[in-house]
């Protein structure tokens, strides 16, 4: 039996052929096998990741849920704890001793974090206006207190602010004799001088994190600015501190928690003194744990630390995102 032929047609040189196209032709059957993806199925791979999550809950859900439980209680330490409720919490507010270990940390932000970010942005903002020779060296240098052990850094400056130290007898060579004090022992430069240590330390930290975000801001922006008219502050708010927002937010944040939960260095230098004008919360948390067997009163401290740092990483972070948006 003879094949009829295909009807096909010239249009404007192109050859076309009444058959539907081959994928018209091909249906799948209703319930036709499909291939199963590459690799194991979820289950197989929530058991890779089982040892992990056992590990994390032992060593880090399992301490914090006890502290929870025992921040409600009255404990010593070695006899059954006592059931109190929120009275350890109410102390946290009413006990002047914690509530100003709570103010000091404040204050120690300030020193911890502002001003090193403020220092930070400034060197930022006048290197991305010049070249320097030695930029690695130069930034080496100012990092070399982050890596320094706490309780080394605290020794140092233990030493340069005792009396006869290096900064009293400084100031009496260029004859500022009168502006010397005992600084750790004073009950208004204790705290100041143990956050202009802190300040030492982090700033480091902040010019590295500002530097390496200077260099990923497109030169084109900052001769856009100039060609604009634009002097050096004009330039710094509309190119490089939107450029150096994630910077921020990330050396904020690290600055501020460093701040809060600052232990090492006061129980090296002062250890709260003189009185309790250098006291911070870890500080007050290791004495009733440790000292005075108030172990209830200290879990609840904790947990107030740990809260209030929540809540200024959570803050730092939505205005991070609101300004980006």
């Amino acid at each position: 039996m003879a094949l009829a032929p295909e009807k096909t047609s010239l249009v404007a040189g192109s050859f076309e052929t009444s058959e539907p196209p081959l994928a018209t032709q091909v249906e799948l059957l209703p319930g036709a096998l499909q291939e199963a993806p590459p690799g194991e199925s979820r289950r197989i791979g929530y058991l890779y990741i089982l040892p992990v999550f056992v590990f994390y809950g032992i060593f880090v859900l399992f301490p914090i849920g006890h502290s929870v439980w025992l921040s409600f209680t009255n404990w010593d330490g070695l006899t059954r704890p006592a059931w109190v409720g929120l009275s350890n919490y109410r102390d946290v507010v009413r006990d002047p001793e914690i509530r100003d270990s709570f103010i000091h940390a404040v204050i120690l932000v300030g020193f911890y974090s502002f001003l090193p970010v403020a220092i930070g942005l400034l060197l930022a903002a006048s290197l991305s206006r010049m070249r320097v020779r030695g930029l690695t060296f130069f930034r080496a240098v100012l990092f070399l207190p982050q890596v320094i052990a706490m309780v080394v850094v605290g020794v140092i400056w233990r030493w340069i602010y005792t009396p006869s130290g290096s900064l009293n007898t400084g100031l009496k060579a260029i004859g500022l004799g009168s502006f010397q004090h005992v600084w750790l022992g004073d009950f208004s430069w204790g705290l100041p001088s143990l956050g202009l240590v802190g300040t030492w330390v982090a700033f480091g930290l902040t010019m590295v994190l500002f530097l390496a975000g200077v260099q990923r801001i497109p030169a084109s922006l900052y001769d856009a600015a100039r060609v604009d008219g634009a002097g050096a502050l004009r330039e710094f708010f509309a190119v490089t501190l939107p450029g150096l927002r994630n910077e921020v937010v990330v050396a904020l944040t690290l600055t501020m928690l460093a701040a809060l939960r600052s232990f090492d260095l006061i129980w090296v230098t002062t250890k709260g003194g003189p009185g309790e004008s250098t006291s911070v919360p870890a500080l007050i948390l290791y004495r009733r744990a440790f000292q005075t067997n108030q172990v209830g009163s200290a879990a609840a401290i904790g947990i107030s630390l740990t809260l209030v740092s929540f809540v200024v990483v959570f803050l730092v972070t939505r205005l991070g995102e609101r300004r980006t948006t």
